[in-house]
């Protein structure tokens, strides 16, 4: 018998108000007890050629609606500082939490989300190499376009970067030309190696994980997404007609799909 049955069982009798207040007290606490099933701590882990500053938009919904968030800032000089630097802040959370990752930070939170604190993994428009593989050799499953430009510079000391005046076009085509030029200039060199970084012990093979595809993403093809969420069992969600930045142009969106994760996983 469920507790609200129970409840209008021992409110016979009683007196109509007593009723209501009996039955008001009785669903608060079921939703409290709702309430408290969701994961509250979220971890967010950038992409390649970007900082975490692009998550605000994310992080101010989640943040409204109780969620204890974190983000992660990789330096990106190596696929073991990128790690590292994730579990520093994993060790940081008072409880279990969901681990999300945006472009490369999907082969980022792979490596690192096999730690104990970690209860699911969001992939949004991003990798999600198995044990033993790279995303740089995943990504010639299903080329994408910016694999085609050109647009992928290398500075003399072994750092990738997006040319600034394509930047626009292949990682944020949604997003205004002023803002996606500040997020050209701004963004963070990525060392070239970590693309072929391999993955030792992928993490969604033992963790419920979830995959957002940017139906229109120009730095990873949104096939190989689909092939991902497919091949991990993901919950799979589309934004139509977002590009690679859809973090930043679709906030709700990506927020709702995290906390679809956290109402979920155990």
């Amino acid at each position: 018998m469920s507790k609200s049955m129970k409840a209008m069982r021992v409110a016979r009798g009683m007196p109509q108000s007593f009723c209501i207040v009996l039955l008001l007290l009785t669903c608060g606490a079921l939703s409290a007890q709702n309430q408290e099933h969701r994961i509250r701590n979220i971890v967010l882990v950038h992409g390649a050629w970007a900082d975490g500053s692009g998550w605000k938009g994310v992080y101010d919904i989640l943040v409204k609606d109780g969620y204890n968030v974190s983000i992660v800032q990789e330096p990106e000089t190596s696929f073991t500082d990128d790690v590292a630097a994730t579990k520093r802040v994993l060790a940081q959370q008072d409880g279990p939490c969901i681990l999300v990752g945006h472009s490369y930070g999907g082969a980022v939170i792979t490596e690192a989300g096999t730690d104990s604190s970690v209860a699911g993994l969001v992939y949004i428009a991003a990798h999600m190499p198995d044990s033993g593989e790279n995303e740089a050799d995943d990504g010639k499953r299903f080329p994408s376009d910016l694999s085609k430009s050109g647009a992928i510079k290398k500075t003399a000391d072994g750092f990738t970067y997006l040319d600034p005046a394509q930047f626009h076009e292949y990682f944020a085509a949604d997003l205004s030309a002023e803002q996606a030029a500040f997020m050209a200039r701004s963004q963070v060199p990525n060392f070239a190696d970590n693309f072929k970084a391999v993955i030792t012990t992928a993490a969604w093979k033992s963790k419920p994980s979830w995959m957002l595809v940017a139906a229109k993403d120009r730095t990873i093809n949104p096939d190989l997404e689909r092939w991902y969420a497919t091949r991990a069992n993901s919950h799979k969600v589309e934004v139509s007609g977002a590009s690679h930045a859809v973090y930043v142009s679709r906030p709700k969106e990506v927020a709702a799909l995290i906390e679809e994760a956290a109402w979920h996983a155990r």
